[in-house]
């Protein structure tokens, strides 16, 4: 009997409900893995239907296409002698459980549901799956006639089991069960179970990767065993990025390790490990725990071997250190592949973005440039499908992207649009980045759209409002703010629909929103201006971390325009020039930087302050640069803010999610949209600690 075993993992590319395109990157996948000498294949979460099918797991449809894709993979020649195991949705007994089915030689081994479900931030499971709540135990389950068909199987184990091979013991975790206090592999490992498997629709958050890592590495250095984890990659069909990192780890050790981003459907990282490095481990670190449970495992008994029995001389992984990428990168990276994702399978012909020259609109144009760089490097690489995807995005079937500005130029549209109220150094910037980065860019003043929509006004009620600036009042100079954005959200469709027409080309374009998750947080924006597009690549990300990316940009991109943009104070330019210089800024308007801002949306959502909790905790983060006074203004400024301008959150633009206090409506964030904006109770709490502190003084 051998002792090596040759495992596979893989991260791949589905679609929700594209049940065509899911079976033939799982064959392709199953064909890798055995091409490499894998005897085991784990695939990524629910990788039949789709992780992102949301409330079509109610549907019975999802579940026969299942089934059908299921039957289609047990016929497939592909799949023979070899562990598969893969992911969809099954019914057992009127329950529907998000599972994972194994199966070897046309014969299904065993079906695992899920134990603990994702119901938080970005995920609703307990709205479509129940949690198998009944550890240890196994039960019957009836095959649909279809499978009996090729099984010759009525029945086969369903529940919390593992599989026992000829030479080892595999048991299953699936993604949510590694991150909680009581993982499965614990007592599986402690019960004897050498191998673990995880497969996962886990997304990317900047700097999430670690924790998975150190997870898996700390699952395996506590009991010992081989640990393989599969995760989905891409946009399956939502606001989150799917982002890879599939990894075999061995006793506290990463062995093989995939990329976090990546523009390739299908990748599958192979492993070839020593069973008993397993065993010796245990031996030494943990024998005075391995005991016989009071429950052991169920095993499912298989006639089938991992290893083979010449495999002496087989070469296995060695301990390697993980290449992390930095916040920077992750932007660069994460958002490209999700907006290529989102542009070859939206069937249009590429983008457009009101780019105005301030930070925000240039890091979305950075972000698109860093797309094309990932699409001519995966062309270069001989990625044929991005190839192909590629030559029908441009419609043309002979293009050969080699330089990421000339590929910009034929998917990328700018626009800059411009007023009177708009400064020299804008349009200059905009312009100037629009060059540094190849985009189709054009120039227009939106004034004489703007003095119609006021005419029609005048004509109607025989007044016509003024700025502040010429004595005007709030609402008035509000009111003219607004309407200049909103103009140019009406051009910015135009021109997408329009402009690839007006050049002879066919095909229209995506508008690119371009609103930062600080900005959301206050709702300092005009509800239906040019930040309502069809995606927000940067709607998760903060201003902060933006600026950090653009420096980032300069010098990996050579982009030397954005200096001077990363310069300039951020500003929206809607109101009246003084003296040929821009006199609003942002954070003036906002009564609080962005930095600020920051801090205040993670104490918001992620330590789930109120007004009166994120004002005592905010008087000692702030205590050397704003008194108690000052703090609590800010305090309650802001959420006089926020609940004044929650509604604009229920129309904002779907956003890449990067940052964990995102306060997007009804998927993120599930907050009401009507407060009452003076928070009575709350800001009295506030005075009367206020005053207790100064009486204390």
């Amino acid at each position: 009997m051998g002792r090596k075993v040759t495992l596979a993992t893989c991260s791949l590319n589905q679609w929700a409900l594209d049940f065509d395109g899911n079976l033939n990157r799982i064959l392709k996948s199953i064909e890798v893995a055995k091409s490499h000498g894998a005897k085991y294949r784990l695939g990524p979460e629910l990788e039949i239907c789709g992780y992102g099918c949301a409330d079509h797991f109610f549907e019975s449809d999802t579940l026969l296409h299942s089934f059908q894709v299921l039957q289609q993979l047990l016929e497939s020649p592909i799949t023979q002698d070899i562990i598969c195991d893969v992911g969809m949705p099954v019914m057992h007994h009127n329950v529907r459980y998000n599972c994972r089915v194994l199966f070897l030689n046309r014969k299904i081994l065993l079906i695992r549901p899920k134990m603990t479900m994702a119901n938080h931030g970005n995920y609703r499971e307990l709205r479509w799956f129940s949690p198998w709540n009944q550890p240890r135990k196994v039960e019957e389950y009836f095959l649909p006639r279809m499978i009996q068909e090729v099984t010759s199987q009525e029945t086969v184990p369903f529940g919390d089991c593992v599989l026992s091979t000829k030479d080892t013991c595999i048991g299953t975790e699936m993604c949510e069960e590694l991150w909680q206090a009581r993982s499965p592999h614990t007592e599986m490992g402690l019960d004897g179970v050498e191998i673990f498997t995880n497969s996962s629709a886990s997304h990317h958050e900047l700097c999430k990767a670690d924790q998975r890592v150190n997870l898996i590495k700390s699952a395996t250095s506590k009991v010992g065993g081989i640990y393989l984890y599969a995760n989905q990659k891409g946009c399956d069909g939502d606001r989150v990025y799917y982002d890879g990192c599939s990894m075999v780890a061995v006793n506290g050790d990463i062995v093989a390790q995939g990329a976090q981003f990546s523009l390739d459907d299908v990748e599958v990282i192979t492993a070839t490990l020593d069973l008993e490095d397993v065993r010796s481990y245990r031996g030494e670190a943990c024998q005075p725990h391995l005991e016989l449970e009071p429950k052991p495992c169920h095993r499912v008994k298989v006639d089938f071997s991992l290893s083979t029995d010449n495999d002496l001389c087989l070469p296995t992984h060695q301990p390697l250190d993980w290449c992390f990428h930095s916040p920077e990168e992750e932007i660069s990276l994460g958002p490209a592949c999700w907006l290529w994702d989102y542009l070859r399978r939206s069937g249009m012909a590429g983008f457009l973005l009101p780019l105005s020259g301030g930070v925000d609109s240039s890091s979305t144009a950075c972000i698109v440039y860093s797309m094309c760089s990932l699409v001519c490097k995966a062309v270069k690489d001989d990625n044929n499908q991005v190839l192909q995807d590629v030559r029908r995005v441009v419609g043309d079937d002979s293009y050969l992207p080699q330089d990421p500005r000339e590929l910009c130029g034929r998917v990328f549209t700018t626009y800059y649009m411009g007023s009177k109220n708009s400064s020299e150094e804008t349009c200059s910037r905009a312009r100037d980045l629009a060059q540094q980065i190849g985009s189709n860019h054009m120039n227009a003043n939106i004034d004489m759209a703007v003095n119609g929509i006021l005419g029609v006004f005048s004509a109607v009620t025989g007044k016509l409002p003024q700025f502040r600036a010429h004595g005007g009042s709030q609402r008035e100079n509000l009111a003219l703010q607004n309407v200049q954005a909103r103009v140019r959200m009406v051009l910015a469709y135009l021109f997408a629909q329009l402009s690839q027409w007006a050049r002879g080309k066919p095909g229209g374009l995506l508008v690119l929103g371009s609103a930062n998750v600080d900005e959301s947080l206050t709702g300092y924006f005009t509800k239906y201006d040019c930040s309502s597009a069809d995606i927000n690549p940067i709607g998760g990300i903060s201003k902060t971390a933006l600026k950090r990316f653009l420096l980032y940009c300069v010098e990996h991109f050579q982009l030397t325009a954005l200096r001077g943009i990363l310069s300039a104070p951020p500003t929206a330019e809607l109101e009246p020039l003084t003296d040929g210089q821009v006199s609003q800024t942002d954070e003036a308007d906002m009564g609080m930087t962005y930095s600020e801002l920051s801090v205040i949306g993670k104490l918001r959502k992620i330590t789930k302050c109120g007004p009166f909790s994120m004002f005592c905790k905010l008087i000692y983060m702030w205590k050397d640069s704003l008194s108690t006074t000052q703090v609590a203004q800010k305090v309650k400024h802001f959420f006089r803010m926020y609940s004044v301008n929650r509604h604009k959150m229920t129309t904002v633009t779907p956003a890449y999610h990067a940052e964990s206090y995102s306060p997007d409506d009804n998927r993120f964030d599930l907050r009401p949209f009507l407060y009452n904006t003076r928070w009575t109770w709350q800001f009295r709490c506030i005075d009367n600690q206020l005053s207790q502190m100064q009486e204390e003084n």
